[in-house]
């Protein structure tokens, strides 16, 4: 007798079977188009839409310069001091990803995953050039002939395309969206951009041509954690087993007395583009898709049954139908309700604070202090002023807590401590010396504070640091 160590050991390392989906008509494939064709336009027309951000700024609207180091979204800067930004987005959309999984079952996998939205596409794409299911297998079968070729050829060139137009719009979310065309069309494309290019469009190929349902079984890790976010009230697809069974095939005028409501057409398999049975219970590799109840309910409605044989149900409903279907409020959502709503006022608070003015300050270690020949005692740091705004600004420079201390930029005379000029949207970088008269000096250490301030609207910023004086 096999063990189920063995039996799922067989199961993995047996030889992968090519899935042909059948094509299926119904309202989640309707759901499936049109989520497929919203997403593919975004993605492609993104880096297209301007936004006008004043002089000297980029103009694409979002935008994730590595030159700049900036990252642009409409309105909204993203300098690399604020990378905390980024991190409550992620974070934000992580969390939104497991609400809508433990209210509605793997829905972002079905419809809105990049896998299964390019895989839609180049299933689509094969449907056209080689037909039906029972066409593009009986192709797969033929031996080398010229209507194989042709359609076979066709079929790659077509994705390869859909590869390249892929890359290509990827690296136009990091690069000026004009110019990186112009430079593909004049072969003035730099090396790093099109080696990015040429890597997205054999993954996009391999991915979507080929892996396809192998990237959901074995690749993603999402399939292995998600029922940590499921509970007996989530939302999955279902076969109702007490209507169904017991199953088998039905003719016209036959009586249904003794007998479910499955005629085991294996539609409900053929169609799934994951290969599975949904008839066996709720499994990892489903995708909640949709496509098995579409292709249940046009069966039910030929031999006139009612549908919903296959339909969306959570597993207390499935299994007890005194149950209610569906709850939304529930343990579970409420706690992921109550920390998004935290971390999002966190974030807004923070982005409406956000700083249009920031001061680095860095104190040189070696020497740590230097004695001057009159006596004064140097400490000497690197400053760097980052100006966030759109215009030109003017910043004061000064010190609090040594008494009669002085001020210098290093090689720079002619900079004006109380006119600091820095360019909008920019970064000034100083070599700051401070000299303090040794009567101004208690002790070793001595607490200090640099003030940089704003000459057009007094916005204040400071660093808090220590000058050592050796004493």
């Amino acid at each position: 007798m096999t063990s189920p160590f063995e039996q799922e050991s067989d199961h993995f390392f047996q030889k992968h079977e090519r899935i042909y989906p059948m094509r299926v008509w119904g309202k989640f494939r309707i759901l499936k188009w049109a989520a497929m064709t919203g997403l593919l336009a975004i993605y492609y027309v993104t880096p297209w839409i301007r936004w006008d951000r004043g002089e000297y700024a980029p103009d694409q609207a979002i935008l994730i310069s590595i030159a700049r180091q900036r990252m642009y979204f409409f309105d909204l800067e993203i300098w690399p001091q604020e990378i905390y930004f980024v991190t409550g987005i992620l974070v934000l959309s992580a969390l939104g990803l497991f609400y809508v999984t433990s209210l509605f079952g793997r829905v972002w996998c079905g419809y809105a995953c990049p896998q299964t939205v390019w895989t839609d596409l180049f299933v689509w794409v094969e449907r056209i050039v080689q037909g039906r299911r029972n066409e593009r297998i009986k192709l797969d079968k033929m031996p080398l002939c010229f209507e194989k070729i042709w359609k076979k050829g066709l079929t790659h060139f077509i994705w390869v395309l859909i590869g390249m137009a892929t890359g290509g719009a990827y690296v136009l979310y990091f690069n000026d969206a004009p110019t990186v065309i112009h430079q593909i069309i004049h072969f003035e494309l730099p090396f790093e951009t099109g080696a990015w290019i040429f890597g997205l469009t054999v993954s996009t190929y391999v991915l979507a041509g080929h892996a396809r349902d192998q990237v959901c079984s074995f690749m993603c890790p999402y399939a292995r954690f998600q029922s940590a976010m499921f509970d007996k009230d989530t939302l999955i697809i279902g076969y109702d087993e007490e209507r169904g069974e017991p199953r088998g095939k039905h003719k016209q005028g036959e009586s249904w007395d003794g007998r479910g409501d499955c005629i085991d057409c294996h539609r409900c398999v053929h169609v799934c583009p994951q290969g599975i049975d949904i008839r066996n219970g709720l499994q990892m590799q489903c995708i909640a898709c949709g496509l098995c109840i579409d292709a249940c309910n046009e069966i039910m409605d030929k031999v006139g049954l009612p549908q919903g044989l296959i339909r969306y149900d959570s597993y207390h409903h499935l299994h007890n139908k005194e149950e209610k279907g569906f709850h939304l409020l529930r343990p579970r959502t409420i706690y992921y309700t109550i920390i998004m709503a935290v971390i999002f006022s966190v974030f807004i608070y923070f982005l409406l604070n956000k700083s249009p003015l920031e001061m680095n300050v860095i104190r040189d270690r070696n020497p740590i202090f230097v004695k001057l020949s009159d006596g004064s005692i140097r400490n000497a740091y690197t400053i760097k002023i980052l100006n966030k705004t759109r215009e030109k600004r003017n910043y004061s420079l000064s010190i609090i807590g040594i008494k009669d201390a002085k001020l210098k930029l290093e090689d720079v005379d002619f900079v004006d401590l109380n006119n600091i000029k820095v360019q909008s949207d920019g970064v000034a970088q100083y070599r700051l010396y401070i000299i303090a008269p040794p009567t101004s000096l208690k002790g070793n250490r001595t607490d200090i504070r640099l003030s940089l301030v704003d000459n057009e609207t007094h916005y204040q910023t400071n660093y808090k640091g220590v000058f050592v004086s050796g004493k």
